[in-house]
C-alpha cells in the first residue's frame, strides 16, 4: 500500500478556475471524501485521477488526483498577520542568527517601549536570540534583523511556500505546481 494511503490517504489538489493553487503553503489539498462532495455537488471539475476507484456494490468512482473549482475565488491581497505568515515572509528563519529552530516572534521596538504588533515591527527569532535581546532594541542589543520587516503581498508568501514544497507530491500534480521560483518576478 502506498505511503499517502496510509496516512490519510489520496489527497487531492485543489485549483483555483485559473488552474492556479488556491495556495502554496500550506498546499491547498483536500481529502479524497470532500473531492468527491464537491463533484457532487457540482462546485469543481476533475482534472487529473488517481489509478484508485472507491466501490459500492452498485457504484463505482475513480478518485480524483486533482480538481479545480468552477467558480474563480478571488485571492486575498493583504495576507493576515499571522505567526505562521510571518515565519513564511521570513522563510522560517531566525532574523538574527539564521537558525531554523525554535522560531518565535521578536519585537523589534519592544513592547514595553511602546512597539506595536505589526508586521513592520515583528520578525521571526529563535529563543535563544530572541532571549538575548530581551527588552532592548535592536540598537542596545546591537541585534539587527538579516531583513527589514515588511508586509508582505500574498504574491511573496506563495513565492516563499514554493521553497518549502510538501513532504508528498503526487505525480499528477507537478504540471500545477511551479517551485521554480526563477518563473516569478
Amino acid at each position: 500500500m502506498n505511503a499517502h494511503v496510509s496516512q490519510g490517504g489520496w489527497p487531492v489538489l485543489v485549483l483555483n478556475a485559473d488552474f492556479r493553487p488556491l495556495s502554496y503553503y500550506p498546499l491547498s489539498l483536500w481529502s479524497w471524501q470532500d473531492a468527491i462532495k464537491a463533484v457532487f455537488l457540482d462546485r469543481v471539475n476533475i482534472v487529473e485521477h488517481y489509478d484508485h476507484a472507491v466501490r459500492s456494490p452498485s457504484f463505482e468512482f475513480q478518485l480524483p488526483s486533482v480538481v479545480s473549482l468552477k467558480s474563480f475565488v478571488k485571492p486575498t491581497t493583504h495576507p493576515a498577520f499571522t505567526r505562521f505568515n510571518v515565519f513564511l515572509r521570513d522563510r522560517f528563519s531566525c532574523q538574527y542568527c539564521g537558525s531554523h529552530d525554535d522560531l518565535t516572534f521578536d519585537h523589534i521596538i519592544p513592547r514595553s517601549k511602546g512597539g506595536q504588533t505589526t508586521w513592520e515591527n515583528v520578525v521571526a527569532a529563535c529563543s535563544p536570540c530572541n532571549l538575548r535581546k530581551g527588552n532592548m532594541t535592536t540598537q542596545q542589543a546591537r541585534m539587527f534583523p538579516r531583513q527589514t520587516a515588511f508586509a508582505p503581498t500574498v504574491h511573496q508568501l506563495h513565492r516563499n511556500g514554493r521553497l518549502f514544497p510538501p513532504n508528498y507530491l503526487h505525480g499528477s500534480w507537478l504540471d500545477y505546481l511551479y517551485w521554480d521560483t526563477e518563473l516569478d518576478p
